[in-house]
C-alpha cells in the first residue's frame, strides 16, 4: 500500500535487551500477531490487499541494547487501526531478545496533509505575488528540465544512466534495454557492456568507483557474461546480483529489481559459486530431479536438521544469519517467502513441486530442501531431498 492511500499512521517505540535487526522486528510484527486478531485482521492478508502498508523500522544500538521507532500506515477504519496498534503492544520477544513495544500515537494523515497543503499554498501564493511575470518562463524551464534527468546517455558507445560517471556506485548490465528498465525504476547509475567484450573505458570507469555491482540475467548467458566481467575487472568488481532463474534484467518488475539488488552477494563468493555451477554443467549436464547431487554443501546438511521442527506440508526459511523463520502452512508460504528478505533456503516438509521452486524464485531463495523431489531445480534454485542429505 502506498502511504499516499493511508488514512492513519501508527507510531510506536521499541526497546530490546539485546541486538536485533529490522527483519527481526518485521518478522515479530507479522508472526506474533498471527491468529490474535481473527481472520479479518490478519496483518499479512491486510498487507497483501493494501489495507496495511510497509512496516518502517528505525533502530539505534547503544551498549548492547536496541531502541527505535516503528511506523505502520493503515487504510483501515479508526477502530480496526486502534486494535492493530494494541496488538503490537502484545509482542514481548523479538528474535532471541526480550522486547517492549509501546504505541505513542495514531496520526490522522489526512489532517496532517491538509495543514501542510494550507501552509505550502500560503507560501506559494506569496511567491507568485512577489515574483514578476517575466520569471514564469524560467520557472517552466526549471520544471521541464526534470524530464531530461532520467534519460539515457552513453560513455564510449556504452548506453548508461545519467549518473553513471559521477556516482560512487556503478551497476553493470548487459544491454541497452537493461539500462532503460532500470531508469524506469529511478536507478540512474547503470551502464551496459553492449556485448561480450569488456571495453577498456568500462575497466577504467570501474576502477574509479567504491562499489561496482554486476547485475546479470538469470540464464547461462548471464553467468558467462559475469565470468567475462570478473576476468576483466578483477578486484574492481565488488558485488554480484542475478535476475531470477531464466529471467532477463530488461523484463524485471520494480519489486524484483529491488529485491535482487538488495540481496547482492560479495563478488568473490558469488563468482566462485557460479563458476562451480558452470563447470558442473559442462562436465555432466543438469542434475535430474531424482538424481543425487554430486556435491552437497555442508551448510545445506546443517539446514536439513530443521525439517524435524515442521509439520507435514509446512515450511520455514533459513535467513542469511543462519536463524530460522516461524513455520507456516503451504497456502501461506508464497506470500511469506516474498516478505522475508535475504532468505538462503526454503525447507518444506513435503514433495518439492514446480510450485515450490516458483516460490523460491519469487523470493530469490537459492536453495530448497524437501522430503522428496517431484521437480528438479536449476542453476538459480538448487533442490535437495532429505535422503540425499543423510
Amino acid at each position: 500500500m502506498s502511504d499516499q492511500k493511508a488514512k492513519y499512521m501508527i507510531h510506536a517505540t521499541i526497546k530490546a535487551d539485546g541486538t536485533i535487526q529490522r527483519k527481526d522486528v518485521v518478522g515479530a510484527v507479522f508472526g506474533q500477531t498471527e491468529g490474535l486478531l481473527g481472520e479479518e485482521l490478519q496483518l499479512r492478508k491486510l498487507q497483501r490487499t493494501g489495507r496495511i502498508g510497509h512496516v518502517d523500522v528505525n533502530l539505534n544500538s547503544n551498549k548492547g541494547k536496541v531502541s527505535g521507532e516503528i511506523l505502520l500506515p493503515s487504510s483501515l477504519d479508526q477502530v480496526s487501526t486502534a486494535v492493530v496498534g494494541a496488538a503490537l503492544e502484545t509482542i514481548e520477544r523479538i528474535g532471541p531478545c526480550k522486547a517492549t513495544i509501546k504505541i505513542t500515537a495514531i496520526e490522522n494523515i489526512h489532517s496532517v496533509k491538509r495543514d501542510t497543503v494550507i501552509d505550502r499554498a500560503k507560501h506559494l501564493l506569496l511567491s507568485i505575488v512577489n515574483e514578476s511575470s517575466n520569471d514564469s518562463k524560467s520557472i517552466l524551464d526549471e520544471v521541464r528540465s526534470v524530464l531530461t534527468l532520467g534519460t539515457e546517455t552513453n560513455i564510449a558507445g556504452m548506453t548508461c544512466g545519467p549518473n553513471a560517471k559521477e556516482s560512487e556506485a556503478l551497476i553493470i548490465v548487459e544491454g541497452r534495454n537493461d539500462v532503460r528498465n532500470l531508469l524506469k525504476m529511478g536507478i540512474k547509475n547503470s551502464i551496459a557492456t553492449m556485448g561480450a567484450n569488456v571495453k577498456d573505458e568500462l575497466i577504467e570507469l570501474a576502477k574509479s568507483k567504491s562499489t561496482v555491482t554486476a547485475f546479470c540475467d538469470g540464464d547461462r548467458g548471464g553467468k558467462l557474461l559475469l565470468m567475462e566481467l570478473s576476468g576483466a575487472l578483477g578486484k574492481s568488481l565488488t558485488h554480484v546480483a542475478l535476475a531470477p532463474e531464466s529471467r532477463e534484467v530488461e523484463h524485471l518488475e520494480g519489486k524484483v529489481i529491488t529485491k535482487c539488488l538488495n540481496q547482492k552477494e560479495a563478488a568473490a563468493k558469488a563468482i566462485s559459486k557460479i563458476k562451480t555451477q558452470l563447470e558442473a554443467d559442462d562436465d555432466s549436464g543438469s542434475t535430474s530431479g531424482n538424481d543425487k547431487p554430486a556435491q552437497i554443501p555442508d551448510e545445506v546438511k546443517d539446514w536439513s536438521a530443521h525439517m524435524a521442527d515442521l509439520k507435514k506440508n509446512h515450511g520455514m526459511l533459513i535467513l542469511d544469519d543462519g536463524s530460522t523463520s516461524d513455520p507456516v502452512g503451504a497456502s501461506k508460504l508464497a506470500a511469506f517467502a516474498e516478505d522475508i528478505e535475504g532468505a538462503q533456503c526454503l525447507i518444506f516438509n513435503g514433495k518439492v513441486s514446480e510450485r515450490m521452486i516458483e516460490i523460491a524464485e519469487l523470493g530469490a531463495i537459492p536453495n530448497v530442501i524437501g522430503s522428496t523431489l517431484g521437480a528438479k531445480g536449476s542453476n538459480g534454485v538448487a533442490t535437495y531431498a532429505m535422503n540425499d542429505l543423510e
